[in-house]
Formats: structure tokens, sequence, C-alpha cells
């Protein structure tokens, strides 16, 4: 019987790089022709990375954002107590770098297990969990001013939407109206390339956003995107980059208003201040998604009385709560602010927080026809 012939494979085209990705595969190749011009003028290779830290932080009251300061920490490879952490920036730039090439993303667990290896002629990994490989991640991310998403990287969805837009992503139209009940799952990566708006499209009149999913749940069974015509939100408490990112897309490029439904409590504050200011720890990124317009719509400290709730609502404050109101009361974008003093100082005399879900004590739909509609109305909300 004739020996069959084995299969060639067929050629793969060219990836098509976009102009965002020539802009990040440039910055990639010049960090590895520092190191190899380094190399042959026999001189030590090193990067110079921004420091993320609180000290290398400032508010800029003019933009109304976190932005990173000027200080950078030298990594350098001839240093033995440096140089593991320069083999895993390179290894990590490598590795962004084949994704461009092919064209592919990545989770962060996939970057993690696509360098995870151990070192030849030793008993030394590479990495030895993915928290070590994350933060290589950023520190190339600040190197190179490209955030991860640029890099091809991409994180866990966390957060969805719904309401009165339709768009595009990755070709497929999407009508946020026809999502049902669990939505529009918002990805890691959002960006142009990825997703497209069209102004005509979209009959949204601001975004409201939730804190929690279980809360979101509440406001899309009762259609509450549908009676006040907006886009509906939530972040899984903490919001990912990527809502972060939607967020300040759709405010920005759709000019949709941003209202801020979240708990009584120094995490709800702290939230509200990573959507409106940006992140201390990412503030290379607030410029691109900081949301300075965004208002704080609830709950407020004053709720327990204004909405008559019952005894059984409040979550006593603990001293870790004492101590997180207090530096959130100092951040220089509240501390001048009087009507975010007496809010946080109100709630530390309560000596008690609580929670949005905590409205359903009045009524099921307490929170959707009740106290987010007057909010609204009254435009009493704190900025």
């Amino acid at each position: 019987m004739a020996k069959k012939s084995p299969i060639t494979p067929a050629p793969k085209p060219p990836v098509k790089l976009t102009p965002r990705d020539k802009k990040t595969l440039s910055s990639l190749v010049g960090l590895a022709d520092g190191v190899t011009k380094a190399a042959a003028a026999r001189r030590d290779p090193y990067v110079d990375i921004p420091s993320r830290t609180l000290s290398n932080v400032r508010y800029s009251a003019r933009k109304r954002i976190i932005e990173m300061g000027t200080g950078k920490n030298r990594r350098q490879l001839f240093d033995l107590s440096q140089a593991k952490a320069y083999m895993r920036t390179m290894l990590v730039a490598e590795g962004c770098k084949r994704l461009l090439d092919q064209g592919k993303s990545t989770s962060l667990r996939g970057m993690f297990y696509m360098l995870k290896h151990t070192i030849e002629g030793s008993k030394e990994n590479t990495f030895d969990d993915q928290n070590e490989c994350d933060t290589i991640i950023e520190d190339v991310e600040v190197l190179l001013t490209s955030i991860r998403e640029e890099l091809h990287l991409y994180a866990e969805n966390r957060g969805a939407m719904v309401g009165a837009i339709t768009f595009t992503d990755k070709g497929d139209e999407i009508n946020c109206a026809r999502m049902g009940s669990g939505g529009y799952a918002i990805p890691s990566i959002v960006e142009p390339e990825v997703i497209q708006f069209d102004k005509k499209k979209c009959d949204a009149k601001f975004i409201l956003h939730v804190e929690k999913g279980t809360v979101w749940q509440r406001f899309n069974e009762d259609r509450f995107w549908e009676k006040h015509n907006c886009i509906l939100t939530h972040g899984s408490g903490q919001p990912p980059r990527g809502v972060r990112r939607m967020l300040f897309r759709l405010h920005n490029e759709l000019s949709l208003p941003v209202y801020c439904v979240l708990d009584n409590d120094p995490w709800g504050y702290y939230i509200y201040s990573v959507l409106k200011q940006g992140s201390i720890n990412l503030a290379f990124e607030s410029q691109r998604m900081a949301i300075p317009e965004a208002k704080y719509l609830g709950l407020r400290s004053i709720d327990y009385d204004r909405c008559e709730l019952s005894e059984s609502v409040k979550i006593a404050l603990n001293d870790t709560d004492r101590k997180r109101a207090k530096q959130v009361a100092k951040y220089p974008w509240f501390e001048k602010k009087p009507k975010w003093q007496t809010e946080i100082k109100k709630m530390i005399q309560n000596d008690f927080k609580l929670e949005v879900e905590s409205l359903i004590s009045k009524d099921i739909s307490y929170v959707t026809e009740v106290y987010v509609p007057e909010r609204l109305e009254a435009q009493d909300w704190l900025d």
C-alpha cells in the first residue's frame, strides 16, 4: 500500500496590524534594540520604569484626574538584586510581541503559562505564581506607555450592560435592548478596533452604573433602562478596566452623563473615586479611564432617616471601615468639597453603613421606582 504524503498545512495569511498594533510593536522592538545596543557597547543593560507608588502620584486640579509623576526606578541586568526582575520584564515584552506577531490575544492567566518554565540548568522558574507575572505586566505597561489591551492581554469579563444602544463588536451588531436577563457581557478589551459606536444608534440619555450585579438584576428586571431611556451597567463591585474603559468611551464619544449608584460605605466611596479620578495604583491610565464628570447618586448617609429605613438594615462600622473613611476624606479631590466632607463625617457619626439592597426593606422595587428616579429628578447627587 502506497504511503500517504504528509499534509502540508496551508500558509497562514499575513497578520494585519492596526495602527495601534504597529505603534505598540515599535515600542516593543525599541525595548529589545536597547538591550542589543547596550550589549554591543559592553554596557550594563537597564530600563527605567516609572514608579507606581503613592509618592509618585499627584492629583491634577486642572484635569481633575490622578496622574503619575516623573519618578522612576532603574532595573539593571548586572545587579544581582534586580537581575530576575529585569529578565522577567524582557520575558513579558517578548511574550507580548509574540501575540502581536500572530495577531492573537490571551488572558493574564494564559500569559503566565506562556512564559512559565524552569530555567535550563537550574531549579529556578521564570514565574512561580500569576501575581508575579501580573506585576511585571503592569511594569511593561508603564514602561511602554501602553495599556494592557494594546499588548493583546485581557482579564476575565466582569460586568454587563443593557439599554438603548446598538453598536458593533468585532463585526457583529449588538443591540443592548435585546440582551435578555443576563445583558451584554462587557469584554476586557473594548478598544475602537474591537467595538465601534454610532451616535445614530444610541437613544440613551445617560448611563446608570450600579455597584453590584445583584442590584443590576433588579434594575434590569424592572426594565429601568427602558422606562428612563438609559444604559444600565455594573462592574461586580470594583469595576475592572474593561468596564471603566467602556464607561469612559460611552461618556466621551457619545456625550452621555454617568451616574453611580453605590453602597453607603468607604468602599462605595472608593469605587466612585476610581471611576471619577482614576486609580492610584494605575495612575498612568487615568487619562483613558477616569470620568471627572461622573456623579455619585447614592446611597447617602442621610438615607437611613430620609428613607425611613428599619433598624435591621444597619451594618456597624468596624475599625477598618473607619480608617478607610478617614483616608478617603483626605483625598485631594474630596478634601476641599464641603458636601463630601459632610457625607463622610455623617457616616462616621452614624457608626453604620448601608448597602443599596437595604432599600428592598421598603419595597422590592423601591430603588428603581422611587429612590433613583427621585434623586435624578431633583439632581440630588454628590460631585
